[in-house]
């Protein structure tokens, strides 16, 4: 080569891997540049660096202008050889090629993602990017375990780390923590495929196609309809970005009519390039939840750059499994088992066996399969808590006990179970209403059921573990636990349980009525917010709907006083059982303190008395020894005594109680009304000592018959106790 000049030669050829991937025209770029320095008088040293600029400017847009690539199959006999794909979670290679990314267990996550980032942005990286076309086709199927009931759904993704990290499972389809939902910083696009109507997230139906930019909120939805998702039939997407029209456009389609559609279901005007950034990961995820879905992957083809994804042979693709006809052979080798059993023993052993098997079977009622969550069996749960051991006793109520549990999988999962008591009359009724209500309510601050069990006698509900107990062993137990209820715990708390009772009262598809809010009901996480639970007495109605009149239930200290003339709850009623707890979280006394001087024994009345005398700071717990917030306080008490009152008209609504406890200034709460002054006290009273001992129990009926069997009367009557503006006192009354 001549002294003069400098010559550099680069031949790009990317090694195409064996069934890795198939391109109709792979990559072959070959690159000659010569630079020549003439001489100008005398020698001058070669300046290779301008060469070696051109050269990677040449590189990148050549890389950056076109990518693709096509799996038929995932390897095995299905074709495409090994998938070299990264995966995460559960996701599995079956030997037929097909990618099983979640399985019929509840409650995990499954990702698979193209090894290599891709080059999304153009024209520069960062904000100056922008975002090219791109084009994808999958053919996937979604099997639920039970058919009709979806297991929560699959979504295609990209994402700037393919191991999608602090994601959960059910409703956020693997794809983000709860709280990343919306933060701009998570520079995720997803379309989802979804099969459960999350109210949460606002989700149209069951059975439906959103695209999410950074959020679980779709951005733009519909309806999949006339195709079902959950058919367990193969279905086939296309995902269409125009980084010129900026217009990303989805379409699905059956496998019977398996060309792509002329209109596309989902047309939506976005500009990507403030999502993406430079590189990218492109792949999918799913998740299951309390049921669940196994979510099957047969191909998949991508294309960056322009043009269309390269279209999917469904005859080249391995076949969907098909559910095993094992259960059917067995039940057929059992029957004949039986009928030959029968046939040899005589009719009163075949009618013994009959009836044992008809008294341990597992009931299934209408009501159980109409609503969503996972029904587990009685064996997991007795190897859970260790056989119902005391030992695993967290505590017990007027429904039953409650039992610690430690459930098996990777990672063991800490539950509560509660097993409804065989002498509660009513157990098999709250037990229902548990399961209808709260088995589809999702709020951050309400103890979230995993599922449940019946067999013979037996009523069980599982909840997510709550590790530091409830609200009334830490304001009533020894010092060490009260002194971790600082003010600032205390306060949030009260926002905490507000939150969930404003969502049952006006923000659920039905109004909630809880009818047992106290603090042993209040249940604390990890972070020592409150949760709100036990369902075992909530009803339902419509929106505008007047409640019914019902048997009088709830805790004795917290029942609203025109329950006892009405009999009809209301939301009023809640209003009031939450101003009794608010003044007792922040007094650090019961409502009722049957020990106390006559004047001290109703709380709400001895607050209000405080109140009225301009010494608001008395209210506040002396435990906490004066650290306390002044205006947040101040704001609590008038909160709880404004709720307290016993007209139901004067009462707020919980978004105002939510409103003035998020605001926390007392300033802003209005002045609570007065209470009316009590009327003269009735004869034949009985008092607080004939029937206290009953306060602890959630059922008001044993109050009732505690106080009934002091005095000798008839059960009808609910008590005999004097009456008082503020409590849930009333003269001799009967329902």
């Amino acid at each position: 080569m001549p002294s003069d000049s400098a010559s550099f030669f680069l031949l790009l050829r990317p090694t195409k891997k064996p069934n890795l991937y198939h391109s109709k025209n792979p990559i072959s770029i070959s690159v000659s540049i010569s630079i020549f320095h003439l001489r100008f008088g005398a020698m001058r040293r070669p300046k290779p660096k301008l060469a070696v600029l051109l050269l990677a400017f040449l590189l990148a847009a050549t890389l950056a202008a076109s990518q693709e690539f096509t799996y038929a199959g995932f390897g095995g006999s299905g074709g495409g050889g090994h998938p070299n794909l990264t995966f995460n979670g559960v996701t599995e290679l079956r030997p037929d090629g097909i990618l099983r990314l979640t399985n019929e267990t509840s409650r995990l996550i499954g990702h698979a993602f193209y090894p290599s980032p891709m080059r999304l942005l153009g024209g520069g990286a960062g904000k100056n990017g922008t975002a090219v076309s791109f084009s994808t086709a999958f053919a996937f199927a979604v099997v639920p375990e039970y058919p009709k009931l979806g297991g929560h759904g699959f979504a295609f993704v990209i994402a700037p780390d393919p191991r999608l990290p602090g994601a959960l499972p059910s409703q956020y389809l693997g794809l983000l923590s709860a709280k990343d939902v919306g933060n701009a910083t998570n520079h995720i696009l997803a379309v989802e495929f979804d099969t459960v109507q999350d109210f949460e997230f606002g989700d149209i139906n069951d059975n439906h196609v959103g695209v999410d930019l950074n959020s679980l909120v779709s951005n733009a939805s519909a309806s999949a309809a006339p195709v079902n998702i959950k058919s367990g039939d193969t279905i086939l997407a296309w995902v269409d970005y125009d980084g010129v029209a900026k217009v990303l456009n989805v379409s699905v389609a059956s496998s019977t009519s398996s060309d792509k559609p002329a209109a596309p279901l989902i047309s939506f005007p976005v500009d990507l390039s403030t999502i993406f950034l430079d590189q990218m990961y492109v792949g999918f995820s799913s998740s299951t939840g309390l049921l669940a879905s196994s979510h099957y992957l047969m191909g998949w083809s991508f294309k960056l750059g322009g043009g269309a994804a390269p279209a999917l042979d469904l005859s080249s693709l391995p076949s969907l499994p098909r559910p095993a006809g094992g259960k059917n052979r067995t039940s057929l080798i059992l029957a004949l088992t039986f009928s030959a059993f029968v046939a040899l023993v005589v009719l009163g052993a075949a009618a013994a066996y009959a009836a044992y098997r008809y008294k341990n079977r597992d009931v299934v009622e209408p009501w159980e399969l109409d609503y969503g969550p996972h029904r587990f069996k009685y064996p997991e749960l007795k190897k859970a808590t260790r056989g119902f051991r005391d030992r695993e006793l967290l505590g017990s109520g007027g429904f039953g006990k409650v039992y610690r549990g430690v459930l098996p999988g990777t990672p063991r999962t800490e539950v509560a179970v509660k097993r409804v008591s065989h002498e509660s009359r009513q157990g098999l009724r709250e037990f229902v209403a548990e399961i209808a209500s709260i088995g589809r309510l999702r709020h951050r601050n309400l103890v979230q059921l995993q599922g449940w069990c019946r067999r013979r006698g037996d009523l069980l509900l599982v909840y997510d573990y709550m590790p530091n107990g409830s609200l009334d062993k830490h304001l009533f137990g020894d010092d060490l636990l009260a002194a971790r209820l600082t003010w600032s715990i205390r306060y949030k708390i009260l926002r905490n349980v507000a939150s969930a009772l404003l969502y049952l009262h006006e923000e659920w598809e039905h109004v909630v009525l809880h009818r047992d809010v106290k603090a042993s009901n209040v249940l604390l996480d990890g972070d020592m917010s409150g949760r709100l639970g036990d369902f075992g007495l909530a009803k339902l109605y419509e929106h505008g709907a007047n409640p019914s009149t019902t048997r009088v239930v709830g805790t004795l200290g917290y029942l609203a006083p025109e329950l006892t003339r009405t009999g009809k709850a209301t939301t009023a009623a809640d209003v009031f059982a939450f101003g009794a707890l608010v003044l007792e979280v922040v007094s650090g006394r019961r409502p009722i303190e049957p020990r106390a001087a006559p004047e001290e024994l109703v709380l709400s009345e001895w607050a209000w008395e405080r109140y009225a005398a301009g010494e608001m700071e008395k209210v506040v717990d002396a435990r906490l020894g004066g650290v306390f917030d002044l205006l947040e306080s101040a704001a609590a008490v008038k909160v709880g005594l404004w709720c307290s009152h016993p007209a139901p008209a004067l009462r707020p609504t919980m978004r105002e109680v939510a409103r003035y406890l998020d605001g926390g200034d007392a300033a802003e709460v209005p002045e609570p009304p007065p209470p009316p002054p009590p009327p003269p006290f009735c004869s034949g009273e009985v008092g607080f000592d004939d029937f206290v001992h009953s306060y602890p129990s959630s059922s008001f009926e044993r109050a009732a018959a505690a106080a009934t069997a002091a005095d000798g009367v008839t059960q009808t009557s609910v008590a005999t106790f004097p009456y008082s503006s503020l409590s849930m006192r009333s003269s001799y009354v009967s329902v």
